[in-house]
């Protein structure tokens, strides 16, 4: 067998060849390799055949004094072994890319959000950082509006908003509703007052902070029968107005109930003077597959409130 052909590339038949070649050698022989391999012994054999001549060099000795490696086949079975194991490393390794977390999600959330006791957000970040420690979360906490056009120009990735009127290039998945009441704080006048005994007209006199932000209908009806002395660009704004003493307005329950437990702010007739905003994680229709932001958006789908 002439020593002078050169191996030029390997192919996948090639690989092929050497995966059997290892097996045989690590087998010792060829009738113990045909249960591992699954095929005849002259089939062995044949294969055998083709990958010496495609080396150009005789792998080992067969015959009536038994199976053995010549030296060439040593070096080739040592070879094929460090290719092998490259082989199965670069597969692993890719394997894991598709498998890893990498890179920045950008998220953008209404305030006054973490005092919500169904902490789904909470948990599928969470989730997300233990998963994906290699992960750079950035949170930016910013008006509906404003979340809404970052995500559809690009600049976020996902957001959580008040669903108030949906913009045609996002898709909006339901969270939870959040409830809103109307406080009043220790030094209003409201704040002594049983409920039987606030009518509806004493609620229209009374100076109140408003939104300066988006509301759905029901909730802009609770807003239009208040007195709108002052505004607030968001939650906490409104906060800082009741605390005064002086307005009352509308909080989510679970951003109010600190102040509540200290005695700092009451609810006027929780019973009438409430409403609900559905709350929603909005992302932009067509988006480029990002596995980060399907890892959050699946999380959050399995959280439990």
């Amino acid at each position: 067998m002439s020593k002078k052909t050169s191996l030029s590339q390997v192919s996948d038949f090639d690989i092929r060849l050497l995966r059997l070649f290892k097996t045989v050698a690590e087998c010792g022989g060829f009738s113990a390799a045909e249960s591992v391999l699954g095929i005849s012994r002259s089939a062995i054999s044949l294969h055998m055949g083709d990958l010496e001549k495609r080396l150009g060099i005789r792998l080992c000795q067969r015959g009536r004094a038994g199976f053995a490696l010549t030296d060439e086949g040593r070096e080739v079975l040592h070879a094929s072994q460090s290719l092998l194991a490259a082989i199965e490393g670069f597969r692993s390794q890719v394997n894991q890319l598709h498998q890893q977390l990498r890179g920045e999600l950008n998220i953008g959330i209404v305030n006054s959000l973490v005092t919500q006791s169904r902490m789904r957000i909470t948990q599928a970040l969470r989730a997300l950082s233990e998963q994906g420690p290699g992960v750079r979360i950035n949170i930016g906490m910013m008006t509906p509006s404003d979340i809404e056009l970052k995500v559809l120009d690009g600049q976020l990735h996902v957001g959580v908003v008040p669903l108030v009127s949906p913009l045609a290039g996002l898709d909006y998945i339901p969270l939870y509703e959040e409830d809103s009441l109307l406080y009043c704080s220790q030094g209003h006048p409201l704040f002594w007052r049983a409920d039987a005994d606030i009518s509806d007209a004493d609620i229209a006199a009374a100076p109140a902070v408003i939104p300066g932000f988006r509301l759905p209908p029901e909730a802009q009806q609770c807003q239009q029968a208040l007195d709108g002395s002052a505004t607030a660009s968001d939650r906490e704004g409104i906060a800082f107005l009741i605390l005064t003493g002086r307005y009352i307005g509308y909080l989510p329950d679970h951003f109010a109930a600190s102040w509540v437990a200290q005695g700092k702010l009451r609810a006027i007739r929780p019973q009438q003077l409430h409403y609900q905003v559905p709350l929603t994680v909005v992302t932009r229709k067509g988006r480029r597959p990002n596995l980060v932001l399907e890892k959050f958006l699946h999380e959050l789908a399995v959280s439990n409130d």
